[in-house]
């Protein structure tokens, strides 16, 4: 188990940036690698970061870069383990957990609860690729937020590759794909209508049920209350 910041060689790496959003398997930014080099060379990253949001709440990021996947988890007080949000990978992927105004306040309330964690910054960047833009959001605002995030762990000296904003929005961007939120008193699912172009790859399709089988949505309503109590502000509607 790792503190984001115990990763911060590897958050000023821009070859572990172009591993970690598969600009090295061709996806968005891939245009713009060129030669990427750095003193990290070809080693890879196997972690488990855990983001606290505040009340014994936590996001965790699974990270593994050597064999490309990358999973998502929920904790909150007393759990064992984390229950299961989603993840990410070249083959079977179901990335996309959270909508923008829940990424935000998730990451303003961990950067809350750690000041060595501002927003936007690591939070933001190593999250984002777990987040959607739908025809609702600020897509502007979401954009240079995240751009902004990537900017600040780019080293001053280094001019070549290094993701933005832009690369994340080419996979995040689910405007015009007929994606609905339904939202209940346990939580909000969403639902793809059919007539779209991108498939809206998540576990976050199903009705909360008692048991939360399919996904673990009082989990993640409690740490968007958690979230929102760290941070003084209202959970997002």
């Amino acid at each position: 188990m790792s503190s984001p910041m115990l990763l911060s060689r590897f958050l000023s790496s821009p070859v572990f940036w172009a591993r970690y959003t598969f600009a090295l398997d061709g996806c968005a930014g891939s245009e713009r690698l060129g030669p990427v080099s750095d003193p990290l060379g070809a080693e890879h990253l196997v972690a488990r970061v855990v983001f606290e949001v505040g009340g014994g709440h936590g996001i965790t990021l699974s990270i593994n870069t050597r064999v490309g996947g990358y999973e998502l988890g929920i904790t909150g007080p007393g759990s064992t383990k984390p229950a299961e949000l989603g993840w990410d990978d070249l083959a079977h992927w179901h990335p996309y957990v959270f909508r923008w105004t829940e990424l935000e306040l998730i990451c303003q309330a961990v950067a809350a609860n750690d000041p060595q964690l501002s927003h936007p910054g690591a939070p933001m960047a190593l999250l984002c690729r777990f987040a959607a833009i739908f025809d609702d959001d600020d897509v502007h605002r979401a954009e240079a937020v995240v751009t902004a995030a990537f900017a600040a762990l780019r080293p001053q000296d280094w001019n070549g590759y290094w993701p933005t904003g832009s690369d994340w929005l080419a996979r995040a961007d689910f405007r015009g794909q007929k994606v609905t939120w339904h939202r209940g008193a346990a939580g909000m699912w969403a639902e793809q209508h059919d007539d779209h172009d991108a498939d809206f790859y998540s576990t976050r399709v199903s009705p909360p049920a008692a048991t939360d089988e399919h996904f673990p949505h009082a989990r993640l309503k409690a740490l968007l209350t958690a979230a929102a109590a760290t941070t003084g502000t209202r959970p997002p509607s």
